[in-house]
């Protein structure tokens, strides 16, 4: 077998794996960052997911929050650009020039006593375009961006 055949056949491997972890992963990255919502711990992470029909779900590995479609009434998003200061003391100080974006989902619902509740989540850069689009498509509603920044940087 020549080298090239090998690096061919890695190659492909490496692509199928690929293809069958992500395709594993049914929901979208986030971690629960705030709300009103009572037994959810801060920080929790978990999956979003925007495939059922009738309910918008986030699950982690201790609970899951379920929220029907029809009583979402706020869908909100909106990045926070920061400094690497950090990485840049260890690393390299050409880091001061980049940013990191945290990108944020807020999702407004009424609860079933008629109450307005919310839910804050961060979610992961490369889920954004998707949850925003699934959400949008589900609840019939439009996603409000906080500024211009997030309008330009979905996702």
């Amino acid at each position: 077998m020549s080298a090239g055949s090998l690096a061919t056949r890695l190659t492909v491997l490496c692509g199928l794996f690929a293809a069958i972890s992500a395709a594993g992963e049914s929901g979208a990255r986030a971690a629960y960052v705030g709300g009103t919502v009572a037994g959810v711990g801060n920080r929790v992470q978990g999956l979003i997911l925007t495939t059922d029909d009738n309910r918008f779900y986030f699950e982690a590995k201790a609970m899951t929050v379920q929220v029907p479609y029809e009583n979402i009434n706020l869908l909100e998003y909106g990045q926070k650009a920061s400094r690497r200061y950090a990485m840049a003391i260890v690393i390299s100080p050409m880091l001061l020039l980049s940013k990191k974006r945290s990108h944020f989902l807020t999702v407004g619902f009424t609860d079933e006593q008629g109450k307005q509740q919310a839910l804050v989540f961060q979610l992961d850069k490369n889920d954004v375009r998707a949850v925003l689009a699934g959400l949008e498509a589900r609840t019939g509603l439009k996603v409000q961006h906080q500024d211009d920044e997030a309008r330009k940087g979905k996702g």
